[in-house]
């Protein structure tokens, strides 16, 4: 008997240790990378981007606190940052090199691998949530275009005149015909991930491209892997940044590939592939990533990036440099 008693002590110790070094929820946003310095971004902006930011992790964390599922903290905290003008996403999406807005958006459930995308939309105020239509309503992947569009109106999600997405800073920018901003925002993709109460993780991407981009561009924010990836084995991930090396370099899977087959953690495979690979490959950008724990990455090779973060433990934190 007293050598069972030290035992059983040990034992609570062991499981109160495990308890408290997983998360019961997780959830972290971007509002994309770029050149983003203080020089360019002024005060007042400043303030009004951590405010949406705060705003969009609120509408998330409010989901998850109330043993929600991660897929509708991803989509809540999107939404919000879609309806904004403030990202390239959504309501300020830019333009093309045509004059018009086409956006792209992905979502991805962990528990099952099920995946959702649209690509080059025009007419739907939300983005994100035809990606989750798409793959709740559908037995396809990612649809684009007028087919897209379609689909979106035939499900009753609010469709808009393209003129919606007219916003004069993005307008300004393709009247300039500059492939970077002059605020820094040329990634201004947005994106977020999540891990719910159940265990779950989630993942998703919305952005209205490249300034300028070629008439029919797709980035990776649509694509599943590139842009977005989810797996309860491993990660969450979304991606913000130079959409063409994120394709090429399978970014969001291969961050939770060197976790599965490398044993690294998070950080260590967030950094290896942002910070090594595709830094020396020349592509900019950055990744906001959780982990089955709970731990949450945010790594990005430029300049800045706005991203914020919350965890049960944790207060809510909002970054810019």
């Amino acid at each position: 008997m007293k050598l069972i008693k030290p035992f059983l002590i040990l034992l609570l110790i062991a499981i109160s240790a495990v308890t408290f070094s997983q998360q019961k929820y997780a959830l972290a946003i971007h509002g994309g990378a770029g050149n983003i310095t203080p020089q360019n971004v002024p005060p007042e902006v400043r303030k009004a981007y951590k405010a949406k930011l705060e705003e969009a992790l609120m509408a998330g964390e409010a989901v998850l606190k109330n043993g929600g599922q991660a897929l509708d903290a991803v989509t809540a905290a999107i939404m919000v940052m879609e309806n904004s003008p403030l990202f390239n996403a959504g309501k300020g999406a830019v333009f093309t090199a045509d004059g018009t807005n086409e956006m792209d958006a992905s979502i991805m459930d962990g528990s099952n691998l099920e995946a959702g995308a649209v690509a080059g939309v025009s007419k739907i105020k939300n983005p994100i949530l035809a990606a989750r239509a798409v793959m709740e309503q559908s037995p396809h992947v990612l649809l684009s275009g007028n087919g897209a569009d379609a689909f979106a109106k035939e499900k009753g999600l609010d469709m808009v005149d393209p003129s919606y997405f007219f916003t004069q800073s993005r307008w300004d920018s393709y009247q300039r015909e500059k492939k970077r901003m002059e605020k820094g925002d040329k990634h201004g993709t947005v994106g977020c991930v999540a891990l719910d109460q159940h265990g779950n993780l989630a993942a998703g991407t919305s952005t209205g491209g490249m300034t300028m981009k070629m008439h029919g561009r797709i980035g990776d924010s649509p694509i599943i892997g590139a842009g977005t990836y989810a797996d309860n084995n491993t990660c969450a991930v979304s991606c913000t940044g130079h959409g063409e090396y994120f394709i090429r370099y399978a970014v969001a899977y291969d961050i939770g590939a060197l976790m599965k087959y490398k044993g690294m953690t998070l950080q260590q495979a967030a950094n290896e592939v942002v910070m090594h690979k595709l830094k020396s490959a020349g592509g900019d950008g950055g990744i906001i990533a959780v982990d089955h724990k709970g731990n949450i990455s945010l790594v990005f090779n430029t300049s800045g990036m706005f991203r914020g973060k919350v965890t049960e433990n944790h207060e809510m934190q909002v970054f810019i440099f």
